[in-house]
């Protein structure tokens, strides 16, 4: 039996929805824990300031773990190979 390709669009498909998965674990927990932080420091907790801290802080991690998710595969694919050529090298091929 064939082992299957590692890099396939399916298999890179189902690696990004699991670390994804991860990555929105962390998020909740890590925002959790900057919007107690923010309310401890507060005399009265507002609650703008935490719903922003939560969205911000959160949304970071996501954004920040998707843009690393698919940088990876792509790399390792070789899509960038010719991005560091110059234009003459190009070319010739």
């Amino acid at each position: 039996m064939a082992v299957p390709d590692p890099m396939t669009p399916r298999s890179i498909e189902r690696r990004l929805v699991r670390v994804m998965r991860l990555a929105a674990a962390c998020a909740i927990v890590i925002a959790a824990l900057a919007v107690a932080l923010v309310a401890r420091g507060q005399s009265g907790p507002r609650i703008p300031m935490l719903i922003a801290t939560a969205l911000g802080i959160g949304l970071t991690v996501l954004l920040g773990t998707a843009v690393m998710s698919v940088i990876f595969p792509s790399t390792g694919r070789g899509n960038e190979a010719d991005a560091g050529a110059a234009p003459l090298e190009r070319e010739e091929k």
